[in-house]
């Protein structure tokens, strides 16, 4: 996948079939949608093209809004995009400015005049350009004026609930990891660096990386412990992920760790990937070190049943 900055280079993109959102999560919903670009482009001798946006439009338009959180880091998006055949990956910087483009504007200048679309693709009830005047309706009139196609895809229901960022948002912050998964297609992720800590695993026999999540705007779900997948490099690992605030030890910060089952390398300042799989339980203070290192045996033992 090439990932282009901005609109700036002068491109040649074959039969371009272009779909255009932000895309956080990549759940089932996006995933139809890139499935039928895809088809379309190989029908057609084509390329797929998604044009996405950052930062996400809610952070300039309503930069109060401090709990606004995503699904996906820009290297979590991008990596699931390429994972699911995206072959070009356009990251418009979305500015105060950008947001008063008029949709006939965006569809001229963006769609047709840089990219050169053959189709578009658009998911059901998708809006965009000033004040989301864009519409289904508009692009069907636009298209034969410049010469493109389109196609909606209708909405997709899981379970006869519609699939949105929102409700898989507001699934992971009650550590509903089960329908998350359901949702996304996938397993959740996080990712960051391998920082010092406190280094009280060690001192419970159950060593654990201290993972540093840099990017502020990234959702952490609910505290609690997980059964998670780490992937660190090239290798598939599997352990127990703690989010919380060490209350047994009176910890005041939260902090994201987790135990990797059988390994004890030195990995300050690599880069892990974990995967959610199950919520284990609450975060529990308890009323001594003991009680809490035989939990913590406890959680590794039904860790190692899930994952097996």
């Amino acid at each position: 996948m090439q990932i282009h900055e901005g609109l700036s280079a002068e491109l040649v993109i074959n039969n371009p079939v272009v779909t255009t959102g932000t895309f956080d999560g990549v759940h089932l919903g996006h995933q139809k949608i890139i499935n039928r670009l895809n088809q379309i482009a190989d029908g057609m001798g084509g390329e797929s093209v998604l044009l996405s946006f950052y930062p996400h439009p809610r952070m300039v338009l309503f930069p109060d809004d401090n709990e606004m959180k995503l699904l996906n880091t820009q290297d979590e998006k991008a990596a699931l995009l390429e994972k699911y055949g995206i072959k070009h990956l356009f990251i418009i910087p979305f500015t105060k400015e950008f947001s008063r483009t008029s949709s006939l504007d965006f569809v001229r200048d963006v769609i047709i005049n840089k990219i050169g679309t053959k189709k578009l693709v658009i998911g059901y009830n998708h809006h965009f350009g000033r004040n989301r005047q864009g519409s289904f309706e508009q692009l069907n009139e636009l298209a034969p004026l410049y010469g493109f196609e389109v196609e909606e895809i209708p909405a997709i229901d899981v379970d006869s609930i519609e699939v949105s960022s929102t409700k898989i948002r507001n699934a992971l912050l009650q550590g509903d990891i089960k329908n998350a998964t359901t949702y996304l297609g996938h397993h959740f992720t996080i990712s960051g660096k391998v920082v010092k800590g406190k280094q009280l695993g060690r001192t419970l026999n159950m060593p654990t990386a201290n993972i540093e999540v840099a990017d502020k705007y990234k959702l952490i779900p609910a505290k609690g412990i997980y059964a998670v997948t780490v992937k660190l490099k090239n290798e598939l690992l599997k352990g127990v992920m703690s989010i919380g605030n060490n209350p047994t030890v009176n910890g005041k910060a939260q902090t994201i760790e987790v135990n990797i089952f059988d390994f004890d390398k030195d990995i300050y300042n690599d880069y892990l990937e974990v995967n959610l799989v199950e919520r284990l339980r609450d975060e529990l203070k308890f009323d001594s070190i003991e009680e809490l290192k035989t939990q913590m045996q406890k959680d590794k033992e039904q860790a190692q049943k899930l994952l097996a």
